[in-house]
C-alpha cells in the first residue's frame, strides 16, 4: 500500500506541474504543526531518501532517553534517511496529534512508541487508509485489528515479569528463605502500558504460585520522585514489607533513597531486617546499584532498538515482509551466585554476575 500512496504522490506532483505551467503560479507550503524537528515534506525527496516520522512518548527515564537517541543514530541523515521526531511528553494525546501530522506530510514509515496500550484504533486507520506502514515501539497497542500496524519491535514484559519471580523463588530456596515469610509490595510503572501490565502479571503469578504476600500495588509512574513518595507511604503503612518489586530502575532510585532515609538497609538478608529491591530495565545506574548490592535483580529490557527497526524497513523497502512480532535480546543481572539458571515459560535464562568492566560497556 505504500507503492500507492507514493505513486499517487507522483502522479499529484505531475499534475500541479503541468497547472503551475498552464497559469504560472506557484504551489503554497504545508504546515508542520507541532513537530519538534524536521524537513518541510511539502517537496518530494529526489535523491533516494526515506522520511519517517518519529512519535516517542516521552523522556521520563534514562531508559527512554536511550531509546531514542538509539533510532536517531539508526535514522540519521548519513543514512540515506530524514526523521521527523515529536516528544509526546507522557500525554497521548499528543502523540495522536504527531501521527497525524505525520499522515499529512505523507512520510513513508510511522514509528512510535505508545503511552497507553488503548486508543489508537482511529488514527492508526487513518494511517493505514494513507497506506503509511506502522512499526510500534516498545510498548504494544490493543487495537481491534492487527492489520493496523505493520510490526511491533520491543520487550516480552510478561517473560520479564516471570523471569524476575522464578528468580526470586530460586533465590528464597537455594538460601532457605521460608517463603511464607515474604511480603511484597509492588510500585508499579504507569498504569495501562505494556511494561505494567506486563511486569504487574509476573509477580502476581508469582505470588498465586509460591504464597508469597502482596501487601500492595501502587503506581509509582516509572519516575524516581513519585516512588520515593509513595515508598514513603508504604514504609509507615507496611512495616513488615521485605520486598519491593520495582518496575523500573528509575522507581528503584527513589525507593532506595526512602530505604536509607528510614534506615532500613536494602539487600537479601530479609529474615534479618534486610529489604530486597527488584527492578527492571538494567540501565547503567541500576547496574551499578547491583553490583553494590543495593538491587538484588535487575531484568534487563533493552532499549537500543534503532538498528533493528532500520533492518526491517530496508527489507520492507526491498519489497520482502517482516515478522508481526520481533523480540530483542535481554538478560538479567543479579548481585548474588546462588542463582545462575531461571527456568520461565519453559525456557532457561543465565543470571548474570555484575562486574566494572560490564557497566564501563554499558551503553545506557
Amino acid at each position: 500500500m505504500r507503492r500507492d500512496a507514493k505513486w499517487r504522490k507522483g502522479i499529484t506532483l505531475i499534475l500541479a506541474i503541468v497547472l503551475s505551467v498552464l497559469i504560472c503560479a506557484c504551489g503554497t507550503g504545508r504546515s508542520t504543526g507541532e513537530i519538534v524537528s524536521g524537513t518541510d515534506l511539502s517537496e518530494p525527496d529526489h535523491d533516494g531518501t526515506i522520511t519517517i516520522g518519529f512519535s516517542q512518548l516521552g523522556a521520563e527515564s534514562n531508559w527512554r532517553v536511550a531509546n531514542t537517541q538509539s533510532i536517531e543514530d539508526a535514522f540519521s541523515n548519513n543514512n540515506r534517511y530524514n526523521l521527523i521526531f515529536d516528544n509526546g511528553r507522557q500525554i497521548q494525546d499528543n502523540q495522536i496529534k504527531a501521527i497525524r501530522n505525520f499522515i499529512q506530510q505523507q512520510v513513508d514509515y510511522i514509528i512510535f512508541s505508545p503511552l497507553e496500550e488503548d486508543g489508537w484504533d482511529t488514527v492508526l486507520e487513518e494511517a493505514k487508509e494513507a497506506g503509511i506502514p506502522v512499526i510500534i515501539v516498545d510498548r504494544m497497542v490493543n487495537v481491534s485489528d492487527d492489520s493496523l500496524y505493520t510490526a511491533w519491535i520491543g520487550s516480552d514484559m510478561r517473560l520479564e515479569g516471570e523471569k524476575a519471580a522464578e528468580w526470586m523463588h530460586a533465590y528464597f530456596a537455594a538460601n532457605g528463605i521460608d517463603e511464607a515469610g515474604v511480603h511484597i509490595v509492588d510500585i508499579q510503572g504507569t498504569i495501562g502500558s505494556s511494561p505494567q501490565i506486563g511486569r504487574s502479571s509476573g509477580l502476581e503469578k508469582g505470588c498465586e504460585a509460591y504464597g508469597w504476600k502482596l501487601l500492595a500495588s501502587e503506581t509509582g509512574e516509572f519516575v524516581k520522585a513519585k516512588a520515593y513518595e509513595v515508598m514513603e507511604s508504604m514504609l509507615k503503612t507496611y512495616p513488615d514489607l521485605n520486598v519491593v518489586y520495582c518496575e523500573n530502575d528509575g522507581e528503584a532510585e527513589g525507593v532506595l533513597q526512602a530505604l536509607e532515609e528510614n534506615g532500613i538497609t536494602p539487600g537479601t538478608d530479609i529474615e534479618n531486617g534486610q529489604v530486597m529491591v527488584i527492578s527492571f530495565d538494567a540501565t547503567s545506574e541500576g547496574l551499578q546499584a547491583v553490583e553494590s548490592g543495593q538491587i538484588a535483580l535487575d531484568v534487563e529490557c533493552n532499549p537500543l532498538q534503532g538498528d533493528e527497526i532500520r533492518g526491517m524497513i530496508e527489507k520492507m523497502e526491498r519489497g520482502a515482509s517482516v515478522p508481526k512480532l520481533n523480540y530483542v535480546d535481554e538478560s538479567m543481572f543479579s548481585h548474588d551466585r546462588s542463582v545462575q539458571i531461571v527456568t520461565a515459560n519453559g525456557h532457561a535464562f543465565p543470571v548474570r554476575y555484575v562486574t566494572d568492566d560490564l557497566i564501563e560497556k554499558r551503553k545506557y
